[in-house]
């Protein structure tokens, strides 16, 4: 297997793995929390290398994870104590851990391989070059493994709880009325995406992973409607971003996190725009559907109400009607226009006058 095919199952895989328990974090509006997480397990992988003195120890991820989920409840123990507002607690806990383990990298392992460079933007290229031996077997990249066996677990984990991860995402109370323990969930949920982060550490770096956990579900929330096919949309456009990302980077010589990164904007910019649903030109679409329907029914209101006033000849007349609106002579001739070919209204020389129909709907 070539080094590029490596490079790109590593990213794809790495990619899925994060959109899954990404999904449920946009869900709850806990999107940043991702970030936080990401960036707070620094100081639990500098600490690890410390005791082991070794960057592929196990020990290293289980401090990460450890770390993310003290994060988790340094945020959630800031919240409750109502001090401060809930979203500060996220900006106050993890910039703190952070910049505590860029110190403990600058001051202390500035000679080995644990530098800002590699824990921010991370280097997929490198991956290939640590390879996975049994018995002298070259059975390929660690990264491709260790993100493999995560995807597996993040698949296993949806798979037991989907049911209560679904119900707690959508009614916590409910949930805790029935006996689920959301709060056990949520500390099982956050346990997985700090498995996922540290995971994804070394290949993307702590501040991709954000976009590769966030970026994905986000896009495909706005174009499912339920919770499997929003999963599933998930992790397909990681997957899709993962390896446009890596093909861009190959042609353009540039970062591979970075190029996937950027990827999943674009992809998510799309969305934003064009979902047929929830995107903004639909949206603009059916508000300015929504501002005409009402201009024609304030218009047929205005009609009945001068239509046999002793000011109707002023109230209604078609080149003064904007004026008693108080519309622009552009919207009023639109409405007029709209209102004359759905029969609601007709000329009557220089005035307009309600048909039937129309005085039926302004009644």
């Amino acid at each position: 297997m070539s080094a590029a095919l490596e490079i790109l199952l590593i990213a794809v895989v790495t990619a899925v793995a994060a959109s899954l328990p990404g999904t449920f974090l946009v869900l709850r509006r806990l999107a940043m929390v991702s970030d936080a997480i990401s960036h707070a397990i620094l100081p639990g992988i500098v600490v690890a290398f410390f005791l082991t003195g070794d960057l592929g120890s196990p020990l290293l991820v289980a401090a990460a994870a450890a770390t993310g989920v003290l994060t988790v409840a340094l945020i959630e123990a800031v919240k409750r104590s109502r001090l401060v507002p809930g979203d500060a607690a996220i900006g106050l806990v993890f910039p703190a851990l952070f910049a505590l383990g860029v110190v403990l990298v600058s001051r202390y392992a500035g000679d080995v391989h644990l530098d800002t460079d590699v824990v921010l933007l991370g280097e997929l290229a490198f991956a290939p070059f640590d390879r996975f031996a049994v018995g002298g077997r070259d059975l390929g990249p660690v990264a491709l493994w260790t993100m493999g066996g995560i995807l597996l677990i993040n698949l296993a984990f949806i798979a037991v709880v989907f049911k209560e991860l679904k119900l707690a995402t959508v009614d916590a109370g409910l949930a805790a009325a029935l006996g689920l323990k959301p709060s056990l969930l949520h500390y099982a949920l956050m346990t997985v995406v700090s498995i996922t982060a540290v995971g994804a550490f070394n290949s993307v770096g702590s501040i991709l992973v954000v976009a590769l956990m966030i970026a994905p579900p986000a896009t495909a929330y706005l174009l499912a409607e339920r919770f499997v096919p929003m999963l599933a949309l998930g992790a397909l456009t990681a997957a899709l971003a993962a390896a446009a990302g890596c093909g861009i980077a190959f042609l353009l010589d540039v970062s591979i996190a970075g190029a996937m990164a950027t990827t999943c904007g674009v992809l998510f910019a799309a969305a934003f725009l064009l979902a047929p649903r929830r995107g903004l030109l639909v949206q603009m679409r059916r508000r300015a559907a929504q501002r005409l329907e009402f201009g024609v029914t304030m218009l047929l209101v205005h009609l009945l109400h001068h239509e046999h006033a002793a000011e109707a000849r002023e109230e209604c007349r078609r080149t003064t009607l904007h004026q008693h609106l108080r519309w622009s002579e552009g919207f009023t001739r639109q409405v007029a226009r709209q209102a004359e070919l759905r029969g609601l209204v007709v000329p009557a020389g220089e005035l307009v006058a309600l048909t039937d129909p129309g005085r039926d709907r302004a009644q």
